[in-house]
């Protein structure tokens, strides 16, 4: 079962929060935070190319919830500017692992 992914909105209790850094915590849902581009790198430089910040972060968050780190959600609100938006829509269609986790709902 893939865990849908809604861009913007209001978070619910249960749900995870993937946050862009500079944007302003939600009152409620489990956060994890990530930056789509790294200050002072250009777009798919040698370390970022293998996989994106928003990649690296959902697959974090999921394993996070494998584990108990993070309370167990149902759905995924990502909170981001429009190009924080487009790198995680780029996560969910480009990478594997992501795409086999999540879907945009």
């Amino acid at each position: 079962m893939q865990i849908p992914v809604l861009c913007g909105g209001i978070p619910a209790a249960t749900d995870a929060v993937l946050l862009e850094e500079g944007q302003d915590p939600p009152k409620q849902g489990h956060i994890t935070r990530f930056a789509p581009i790294k200050p002072g790198h250009f777009p798919a430089c040698f370390c970022c190319a293998p996989r994106g910040a928003a990649a690296a972060a959902l697959g974090q968050l999921f394993r996070d919830r494998a584990t108990g780190k993070a309370p167990y959600f149902k759905r995924l609100v990502v909170l981001a500017s429009p190009a924080g938006e487009a790198a995680v829509r780029e996560a969910l269609t480009e990478d594997v692992l992501t795409r086999a986790r999540y879907k945009l709902g």
